[in-house]
Order: structure tokens, then C-alpha cells, then sequence
């Protein structure tokens, strides 16, 4: 069943997959294969540890809403859109684009 549509603009991503439904069939298995992983799991866990940790010491509040994200110089907060859209934060996501000209 597809997602409730929202009011208001989506993402052409979203767009897309709302209105091709093998296309999110498919989006769906990929993501539960790569989720179900061990090394995506010890990820999910490390971040958990950290927000559990930052929490108790500063209360959940004081993320503001950001998440925990993995950059070449360790971890930090960042805001969940611009998490999404980090490019070049990661040595895999440096290596999934190639080199530079």
C-alpha cells in the first residue's frame, strides 16, 4: 500500500515512487536487504549508543531535532535534511563518485 499522500509539495523522488509501484516494490527490497546487514546494524547501534548517551547527559531536547552523523572526522550533529544529502562526508560516498577533474 502506497504512503497517505501529503498535502503540499513532495520530492520528485517521492513523486515517483508514489505513482510506480514496482519501482517502490523494488526501492523496499533493496532497502530491507541493505538494512538487514551487520555492518548497517553495528551503525545503527553505534548512533543509538551516542543519542542514548547524549540524552541522558543533555536531555533530547538539546539535539534540536538533528541526527547523528558519520563524517570523515567522526561523528556530529547535523540537521536530518542536510544528513540526507551529504555527498562527501564519508569515504564511500568519495569513492561512489568517482575522482575529481
Amino acid at each position: 500500500m502506497a504512503p497517505p499522500i501529503k498535502k503540499g509539495k513532495v520530492s520528485k523522488s517521492a513523486a515517483y515512487y508514489r505513482k510506480n509501484k514496482a519501482a517502490r516494490d523494488k526501492k523496499a527490497s533493496t532497502d530491507k536487504k541493505v538494512n538487514a546487514r551487520a555492518a548497517q546494524k553495528k551503525k545503527r547501534r553505534e548512533l543509538g549508543k551516542k543519542n542514548y548517551a547524549h540524552d541522558k547527559k543533555n536531555g533530547k531536547e538539546s539535539r534540536g531535532g538533528k541526527d547523528l552523523s558519520h563524517t570523515k572526522n567522526g561523528t556530529r550533529y547535523k540537521s536530518s535534511s542536510k544528513n540526507r544529502g551529504s555527498n562527501s562526508d564519508t569515504a564511500g560516498d568519495r569513492r561512489a563518485r568517482g575522482k575529481k577533474k
